[in-house]
């Protein structure tokens, strides 16, 4: 099957309200590996439920989503599927001394690149697939001009999402970081500047993993 009919197959078995089922299927059967390889390899290395708890969290929330008949992007769930890979290859090339930022650009283009020998991403999803992706380094910086500059970006929404299920399916240094961009919306003009001033918060750094426990409960994030 060519790369670009399998994107249109993956998208009917995913988004039509079974996505944890499906995934659980196409694992158990093996067949997992033939759509998204640099994941499936990532998932038989798995360190106490993760990255299998983050995926297993996405796709709850799609079912979610689809079955409230609210709208999905396969920009978000594409995001998902691949983001493992993507800190993989970003970490080794920060390994070899590349730059934080430029280390995640460069990881981006060669996991898409890679991906598109199995499956065909259209430039209308891969582009804001990588924003959701970039966005991750910048909701770290909550001081300054920036977070009003974050919360301005087209896919800042998706992208809050997206740490949020990080921070849910494990990385629970995250949560504080999800909470604190979650009151950033919600509070005033006035408070935003507050919270922005420093008092609200600084950079934040996850990096290194504290050890994972499944969690219950938290907010239902909303795919953009």
């Amino acid at each position: 099957i060519a790369p670009a009919r399998l994107f249109e197959e993956v998208l009917k078995m995913f988004h039509a309200g079974y996505a944890v089922e499906t995934f659980e299927q196409l694992r158990h059967f093996g067949l997992f590996r033939y759509l998204f390889p640099m994941t499936d390899a990532l998932l038989d290395e798995e360190e106490e439920g993760f990255p299998h708890m983050f995926a297993i969290r996405a796709l709850e929330n799609t079912d979610r989503r689809i079955n409230a008949g609210k709208p999905v992007t396969p920009a978000f769930l594409f995001a998902v599927l691949l983001w493992e890979p993507l800190r993989a290859r970003a970490r080794a090339l920060e390994a070899e001394g590349v730059p934080e930022v430029q280390a995640l650009q460069m990881a981006a283009g060669e996991i898409v690149a890679r991906q598109s020998r199995h499956i065909s991403i259209p430039k209308r999803f891969s582009l804001p697939m990588r924003e959701i992706w970039q966005l991750q380094a910048r909701l770290r910086f909550t001081r300054g001009k920036r977070p009003f500059r974050t919360l301005e970006h087209p896919r800042f929404r998706a992208a809050y999402d997206f740490l949020c299920l990080r921070a849910q399916a494990g990385e629970e240094e995250l949560a504080p970081l999800c909470e604190w961009w979650t009151r950033f919306q919600d509070v005033d003009e006035a408070e935003r500047q507050r919270m922005a001033s420093g008092s609200g918060g600084g950079r934040k750094k996850s990096r290194k993993r504290r050890p994972r426990r499944r969690r219950r409960g938290g907010r239902t994030p909303a795919e953009s």
